[in-house]
């Protein structure tokens, strides 16, 4: 399996986020829902290993989390894209590469095709600093993708993009290798949900539904516009009545 966390426990300032926590990612596109403070990027950043819980294990086919090789096989986009300071997007794409276990030459043609993917081929001399926040949002999926990972771990990666650069997100998603997993956080339920493969509610550091896509939807009221289904099964599985 992609990602294994199991009995995974983490706490901020003695408040548990996620308790006893077990979860394994399918194989596809999963969308991760769920209101503020349900434990979503927490969990994300657990996965990622940027984070480590206090009990339990993370695991990506029996590798644990805690290994130089998870982390070139798992890729991770924080909410929060950082500008380096004086790097070109290319620059700083190729310098994740690099991180990850990349040799220098690799790293730096895989940025230039990574940025191709989002659609910023024309910014890549560009100093990050001067980007628009959206396109600062690209550099970090582009980011993601410089390194081939078997898993993509998202947080909220259209959040400050158009509606054109949501277009280019959902295409690249589209075009990953059949082999590579993608988990990614939203908090617009209609953004990507109907186009995954599955969906996984969580609130209040549990989860509420992990299964595909169709049985997500089947939890909207029959009489539900096709429009607002996944808005409306989101709201029966969470309580959320807004």
């Amino acid at each position: 399996m992609p990602i294994q966390m199991t009995d995974c426990w983490f706490a901020y300032r003695h408040k548990d986020v996620l308790s006893g926590f077990n979860y394994t990612l399918k194989p596809g596109s999963t969308v991760l829902l769920g209101p503020n403070g349900a434990g979503k990027s927490t969990l994300l950043s657990l996965a990622a290993s940027v984070r480590r819980p206090q009990r339990g294990s993370i695991t990506h086919r029996d590798v644990p989390a805690t290994s130089r090789d998870y982390r070139r096989k798992v890729a991770w986009m924080p909410q929060n894209i950082t500008a380096m300071p004086g790097l070109t997007a290319r620059e700083q794409v190729a310098f994740v590469g690099w991180t990850k276990g990349m040799n220098r030459t690799d790293a730096w043609a895989k940025a230039a095709v990574a940025l191709q993917q989002v659609d910023l081929a024309d910014k890549q001399n560009v100093k990050t600093k001067t980007l628009s926040g959206g396109q600062l949002r690209r550099v970090g999926v582009a980011q993601a993708l410089v390194h081939d990972a078997e898993v993509l771990l998202l947080d909220e990666p259209t959040a400050g993009m158009d509606p054109r650069q949501r277009r280019v997100f959902r295409d690249v998603l589209a075009q990953l290798p059949s082999h590579v997993a993608v988990l990614l956080s939203t908090h617009d339920v209609a953004d990507l949900a109907e186009e995954s493969d599955n969906v996984a509610v969580l609130d209040g550091g549990k989860l509420v539904y992990d299964g595909d896509t169709s049985g997500f939807l089947a939890h909207a009221p029959h009489d539900t516009t096709p429009a607002r289904r996944a808005e409306a099964a989101y709201s029966m599985l969470s309580g959320d009545d807004s």
